[in-house]
């Protein structure tokens, strides 16, 4: 019973994650509604590969440095500000053909930049390696034995719920696609919509203080 508990609360919390709106999330569905399922799987997988990065990192110790030098967490975060600030200004200047049909793009974004611009969006934000250094410690058992072995184990199960749901969000997202190719000024007005989110989002993030900040 005890043991359900414990898995029904940690997969419950992983799946508020994955759903929760964020700078990868966002990502997925404009590239899918862009692009198509294919891209939008790749965003998915490359997302997922940058929060790995920061499970080892957590499992490592590495994560706990950023929680504590403000210089660490600095250095990280404008990086992630830079490129959150590039992708934004992207959008903006779009003139709708973010939503043109794939064959339209000249193979402007193929799967593997995709997928690396979604690893990129991950890795660079340092909020996802305080959130896993934060979040998966709380779920270890001290009977279950090697704290990082469960830190590892922990980080791939949120992942791999976080994969699933973004699926199931690419392969819905994926159905509108028609609407936004007809409808070439909403596709321009939800570029700037889609712009002005990244680059709030690069500003939220240029505002949070480092955890040793006070």
């Amino acid at each position: 019973m005890e043991s359900s508990s414990y898995w029904l609360l940690f997969l419950s919390a992983a799946i508020a994650i994955s759903i929760a709106p964020g700078p990868d999330l966002i990502y997925i569905i404009s590239k899918t509604i862009a692009q198509g399922r294919k891209i939008g799987f790749a965003s998915s997988l490359g997302v997922s590969s940058g929060a790995l990065v920061h499970v080892f990192a957590a499992a490592l110790g590495l994560s706990a440095i950023l929680a504590t030098s403000a210089i660490a967490f600095g250095i990280v975060k404008y990086f992630g500000v830079v490129y959150l600030i590039y992708l934004g200004i992207k959008s903006l200047r779009s003139k709708g053909t973010t939503f043109d049909a794939p064959d339209k793009k000249n193979k402007e974004s193929t799967p593997g930049q995709a997928f690396r611009q979604g690893v990129l969006i991950d890795v660079l934000n340092p909020k996802v390696a305080i959130f896993f250094m934060a979040f998966l410690p709380q779920f270890i058992r001290p009977e279950m034995g090697n704290t990082s072995l469960q830190l590892i184990g922990l980080g791939f199960l949120v992942n791999l719920t976080a994969i699933v749901i973004e699926f199931a969000i690419v392969l819905t997202a994926s159905q509108t696609t028609t609407f936004f190719l007809k409808n070439r000024k909403f596709s321009i007005w939800l570029d700037r919509v889609l712009g002005t989110v990244l680059i709030a989002l690069a500003v939220r993030l240029a505002l949070t203080e480092s955890p040793s900040a006070g």
